[in-house]
């Protein structure tokens, strides 16, 4: 018998948010990524472009401000994006964190950011 993997949903690491779109942004992956819904992402504060959150990094991603809605693949150049950015509560086993940066130590400092933008991870 086969085995199949389900992967991530978009959104589906959302427990609430509000009404519309309103916890929502359009934005823009800054390219050479491919990030899993879910991915804490931070800003480039010079572009106003997303990036996955890292806090090693100096231009504005060090900042988790943001959750993907949907995977989304910008290994080829910048793409379009959602990004959970407000009121929203979020289920904490569904974040994407890049490799090196899932210690608790760093998952508690993003969810503290995150919080103050007003997503709380439950």
């Amino acid at each position: 018998m086969t085995t199949q993997t389900e992967t991530t949903h978009a959104g589906d690491f959302i427990i609430s948010e509000a009404n519309g779109n309103r916890s929502r942004d359009n934005a823009t992956l800054i390219s050479g990524q491919d990030l899993a819904a879910g991915a804490v992402l931070g800003k480039i504060t010079a572009s106003g472009k997303f990036t996955a959150y890292d806090p090693d990094l100096g231009d504005g991603g060090q900042t988790a401000v943001g959750v993907l809605y949907e995977a989304v693949d910008a290994s080829a150049g910048d793409l379009p994006c959602v990004v959970i950015a407000r009121d929203a509560e979020i289920n904490r086993d569904q974040l994407a964190y890049l490799a090196n940066n899932s210690p608790p130590v760093v998952e508690a400092t993003a969810e503290a950011e995150l919080a103050a933008v007003g997503i709380i991870v439950r």
